[in-house]
């Protein structure tokens, strides 16, 4: 049998991370790879005593179909919970329950997008999202960073050439894979940018509300007041990820649309879920919560930074975030990065090459993401050592 793929297909390629995960089944085997939360932040206790007891109360109500837009008392809860510190949702809005965050990226292409249709983004980004992108036949044009900000002057230009985005995708908190955070100055620049040329922004804000350390930063949504955001948030990362449920807010208008898609995606997010998160929501000490979880990754991030100023050489840079999960590394540029990669998992220790967070995986690039939620502190200090070893050899 010949197999013939759809043609939004063609520049689809497997995760790089998903490839590397292949030999992580070697429990010898380090991995700053992933982007798991820590198993120690989920409030597995918790869930248990809330799902048992609403199960006892209604069960029903937990094992048949649901809305497509999302459970009632979950929305209720969420939207509460999402406006607790700003507004981000506003009377020309409507809220929407996904299967993840991963769900926003899929539902929001497809419904902004034709095939052929361009998508400026950050490079670097997340790969999931530009895979997801790809998938639905968008062209990615992206812009890179100055400085640990978005590159204004490059960004515009992106927005002026034709054909013009139908979108722009950006993660201003704790970005994946840079851990950079936009500044308040360059927010509301690239709002008046958004404006100026009638282009949408699809802000991706799961690490939020993971911030250890310096000031919080309004989100786009909360600045914006001309229905030029779609505001993507995530559970996965302050409750578990399994659970895949995550929120868009925007304009009623695009939300509607992108009912209607996931209608013909999965029909509704696992119930169970909704139910157990808005019980949580309801009467969990969630501030308690998320001062347990910060706790975890500030002393994990101070942990691997700290180690890194001491094992590696001079000449390799990274950031410093104040919260989320990654750390960017550039190593010099007459390093090999990609081999510098291969070499560090023959010594059993995992990271992701920078090139597969680009626009184009065949660029030139000297840097890689390491991250510092998910390992234990001794491989921390193991895995950190093994690659400290290493830039002392460029």
């Amino acid at each position: 049998m010949n197999y013939e793929f759809s043609n939004k297909m063609t520049h689809v390629k497997a995760s790089a991370i998903r490839e590397i995960f292949k030999a992580l089944t070697n429990p010898e085997i380090i991995s700053f790879a992933g982007g798991n939360p820590a198993s120690t932040a989920f409030p597995v206790d918790a869930i248990k005593k809330a799902s048992a007891d609403l199960l006892e109360e209604n069960p029903i109500a937990l094992l048949q179909y649901g809305l497509t837009e999302g459970d009632p008392d979950f929305l209720k809860a969420a939207n509460a919970f999402f406006n607790r510190h700003e507004q981000v949702t506003f009377e020309s809005d409507m809220i929407i329950t996904t299967t993840g965050s991963q769900q926003i990226m899929d539902l929001a292409s497809k419904c902004l997008c034709n095939e052929g249709d361009v998508v400026v983004v950050e490079e670097p980004s997340f790969l999931g999202s530009l895979n997801s992108f790809k998938e639905n036949g968008c062209v990615l044009r992206g812009v890179p960073f100055k400085d640990g900000q978005l590159d204004l002057e490059k960004l515009e230009e992106a927005l002026q050439i034709e054909p013009k985005p139908k979108f722009m995708y950006l993660i201003p908190n704790f970005q994946n894979p840079t851990g950079f955070t936009m500044s308040l100055e360059t927010r509301q620049a690239v709002l008046a940018l958004a404006k100026k040329y009638q282009v949408m922004i699809l802000e991706d804000d799961p690490y939020g509300a993971l911030r250890f350390s310096g000031e919080d930063v309004p989100s786009l949504k909360s600045l914006d007041r001309d229905g030029l955001v779609l505001y993507a948030v995530s559970m996965s990362k302050i409750m578990a990820p399994g659970m895949r449920v995550a929120c868009a807010i925007g304009p009623k208008e695009v939300v509607q649309k992108m009912v209607v898609a996931k209608q013909g995606a999965d029909v509704h997010t696992n119930l169970w879920s909704q139910k157990v998160i808005a019980r949580l929501l309801e009467t969990y000490d969630m501030d308690a919560h998320l001062t347990r979880i910060k706790k975890i990754y500030k002393e994990k991030c101070e942990l691997m930074l700290a180690e890194m100023d001491k094992e590696f050489a001079d000449g390799i840079t990274y950031t410093r975030p104040e919260g989320g999960m990654f750390i960017w590394v550039d190593l010099p540029k007459e390093a090999d990065m990609n081999a510098f990669v291969k070499e560090a998992l023959e010594k059993k220790v995992a990271v992701v090459p920078g090139n597969a967070f680009l626009t184009d995986d065949t660029k030139e690039c000297h840097s890689f993401r390491m991250n510092f939620s998910t390992p234990a502190p001794e491989d921390i200090i193991k895995g950190v050592k093994i690659l400290g070893e290493m830039t002392h050899q460029l």
